[in-house]
């Protein structure tokens, strides 16, 4: 069937006539949208808001000190660099610059983009090592390098991953775990390695210890070090598919590797902690006579588990609206990010004295009612501080210092960073509705709207959604969505849909496989919520998705282009026939299906590429995507904009030669792509 797509040159990533035919859409794009002012004037308040020096700079601590990944005007591809915790408090901390990205990529002629660092915490040279990852144009690929944090120099005799998708960390200073490319057979069918290895300075990669070696159908191979002093250990995960991993812990016999698999579910997350296992439940489980249902977290001791135990504590169990967003450990106490109709709370629970013991559960105080709650340890080695981000889509994000030590719950939250307000949110609203989708289930989305708003559904209406891969959207402030969108009366809808994980697994497993147009009923649903409000019309009303939510918009796009004045869709999924084979799409067969089997019958059913209909009526459409994206291969944007032009509808399509997924690979790309979309809806909407 794919030797009759006519588009597949289109596929080859680097070839010259894809990007003759790439480029040549780019001017026609630069000459449609690009020269007017207001896209100069979009693209420069979304590129302020980027570069301010007023943004929260997030900050992790190692050691002494908490370390920053910083981007602005002056440095475009960004400083790593830290400071105190007194300075930080300051209105103008102190920075010491420990990696200038922009200079080192000068000095090596390479277009390097950040993708984090690892701190050596243990041994002689604790806090003095870093390992480094960097990116070619913001690939997903990338190199690995150690660096010396004192002398701010490569490590001579230092570890270095060559570019590829993988991994390495921290065991000690001399001993890291990596999984990398070491040559054919190496990766799994989704291009990520297959291999954990422990290596040791000085020795050859290829030559290093393997400690395990996955099947090639899996999806990735992990290994990871806990350096959680007193209970170090180490740890092997299987990922088999998206959802699914066998867990094992790493020991050693006499010289030999010993794999103990943790038994639990494939399909729930397990993490240890000291001597507590958890267990959050994607699935019903049912052991030693007692079932317990999908979505909960559970809890044992490690030490009771692996004798045999399985007399789990139940510390959350889900209500029809309300889930589990994720927990966060610290020293003795451990945090429950929960969300009802998508609004957050938290609960602090300190574990048992004694194993046996009971869990103490309090409500946290003292931290706001409305918006989005998210807690992260200052240091879940030593103490009880938790970093707490508070924000909503009117209201600029807050960092505030939590210590939920001695005084626990009655604790205040202490601000310590505040972001500006970059637009002005006089005389704006937010109201959450529920629209009805087409089997009866009830579907929340957030409008932010002035609060005048005329009731004639004329307002320029911009509906944005994502439904997949468990993936919640929630409230939180973009200050370039404000400049660009909200100011001039733009609505802005943010939709909730089956497939996220706002209420927990089975919201998302609703949406999966064959059940993948439930999604895209309640997108359609929230849509045709929006008409009969009078919000707007579909003349005003756009849609926008990227990654998976561009598959949403693509669907939005042919199966109900009635519902919409234009489309934007960014860097997509289209081609549901071929997915498999591009790039890292194997990896996604658990939440869409196998093309290569009998589920292409319902991947038809949702595929956008093979949906359009060159005689059907469309609304137009903005495609971006990006060259360097290895994750969703550029391939989807570049065929369906081909094969809409040649039918003669109205496609505008932009690809960006940098950025990996992404879409941009510095602040000023970013504002670019941000103001196209920005600029695309203005120019059909109004």
């Amino acid at each position: 069937m794919t030797q009759t797509d006519p588009y597949l040159w289109l596929e080859d990533v680097d070839g010259e006539k894809a990007l003759d035919w790439v480029r040549a859409r780019n001017a026609e794009t630069a000459e449609r949208l690009e020269t007017s002012d207001d896209f100069r004037t979009t693209e420069k308040q979304i590129l302020e808001v980027l570069d301010s020096d007023a943004k929260i700079p997030p900050i992790a601590k190692a050691g002494d000190w908490y370390y920053n990944f910083w981007r602005d005007a002056q440095h475009v591809r960004g400083v790593w660099r830290r400071t105190t915790l007194a300075s930080y408090r300051t209105d103008d901390p102190e920075w010491d610059v420990v990696l200038d990205l922009d200079a080192l990529a000068d000095a090596e002629d390479e277009n390097w983009v950040w993708h984090g660092a690892a701190v050596l915490r243990t041994g002689p040279l604790a806090f003095m090592r870093a390992l480094v990852s960097l990116s070619r144009g913001g690939s997903d690929a990338d190199v690995t390098r150690e660096y010396d944090l004192a002398s701010r120099t490569w490590v001579t005799d230092g570890f270095v991953r060559p570019e590829a998708k993988g991994d390495v960390s921290w065991i000690d200073e001399d001993t890291v775990f990596v999984e990398t490319d070491t040559g054919p057979g190496s990766m799994t069918a989704s291009g990520y390695p297959r291999i954990a290895r422990r290596w040791r300075r000085g020795e050859p990669l290829a030559e290093s210890e393997v400690v395990f070696e996955g099947a090639h159908e899996d999806l990735s191979i992990g290994a990871f070090h806990d350096r959680t002093p007193g209970f170090e250990r180490d740890w092997v995960v299987r990922a088999t598919s998206f959802y699914t991993a066998e867990r094992y812990l790493l020991t050693e016999d006499d010289g030999q590797v010993v794999l103990t698999k943790l038994d639990v579910p494939d399909s729930a997350e397990t993490s240890v902690k000291r001597d507590q296992m958890l267990v959050e439940l994607r699935d019903d489980w049912t052991v030693d006579g007692r079932t317990y249902v999908a979505g909960s977290l559970l809890a044992l001791g490690f030490s009771s588990f692996l004798d045999g135990a399985r007399d789990f504590t139940v510390l959350y169990e889900p209500t029809g609206d309300s889930a589990l967003a994720g927990y966060v450990f610290t020293a003795h106490r451990l945090v429950l990010e929960l969300m009802t109709d998508v609004r957050s709370r938290l609960e602090i629970l300190t574990p048992p004295a004694e194993p046996g013991g009971e869990w103490d559960r309090v409500a946290a105080r003292h931290v706001p009612e409305l918006g989005t709650l998210q807690v992260a340890p200052v240091d879940a080695d030593e103490d009880d501080a938790v970093w707490l981000y508070t924000t909503d889509y009117l209201t600029p994000t807050t960092l505030s210092l939590l210590d939920l030590g001695p005084r626990g719950v009655n604790a205040r939250p202490v601000p310590l960073k505040a972001m500006p307000s970059f637009f002005d949110a006089d005389g704006l609203v937010v109201e959450q509705h529920f629209a009805e989708s087409v089997d009866g289930t009830r579907v929340p989305y957030f409008v932010v709207r002035p609060h005048d708003l005329p009731d004639d559904g004329s307002a320029p209406t911009l509906l944005y959604g994502y439904g997949g891969f468990e993936i919640s959207l929630t409230p939180s402030y973009s200050g370039g969505l404000g400049r660009a969108w909200l100011e001039h009366g733009g609505v802005y809808v943010v939709a909730n849909i089956r497939g996220g994980g706002e209420y927990g697994p089975t919201w998302h497993q609703a949406a999966l496989r064959d059940q993948r147009h439930r999604a895209y009923e309640d997108f359609a649903a929230v849509a045709r919520d929006l008409v009969e409000r009078r919000i707007t019309s579909p003349q005003h009303l756009g849609a926008m998705g990227g990654s998976n939510g561009g598959l949403l918009a693509g669907n939005m796009l042919t199966q109900y282009p009635e519902l919409f004045g234009a489309v934007v869709i960014q860097v997509p999924l289209l081609d549901m026939q071929r997915y498999h084979l591009l790039l890292a799409g194997a990896s996604w067969i658990a939440e869409y299906g196998d093309p290569d089997s009998a589920d292409w019958e319902f991947l038809a059913t949702f595929s956008p590429y093979h949906l359009f209909d060159a005689d059907r009526a469309y609304p137009p459409v903005l495609f971006t995507t990006s060259t360097q994206d290895d994750r969703v291969h550029p391939g989807h944007a570049r065929k369906m904009a081909a094969k809409m032009l040649e039918a003669g509808k109205d496609v505008t399509y932009y690809e960006n030669i940098e950025g990996g997924h992404g879409g941009a690979a510095n602040n000023a790309q970013a504002a670019h792509m941000s103001a196209l979309a920005y600029r695309f809806l203005w120019s059909r909407l109004s």
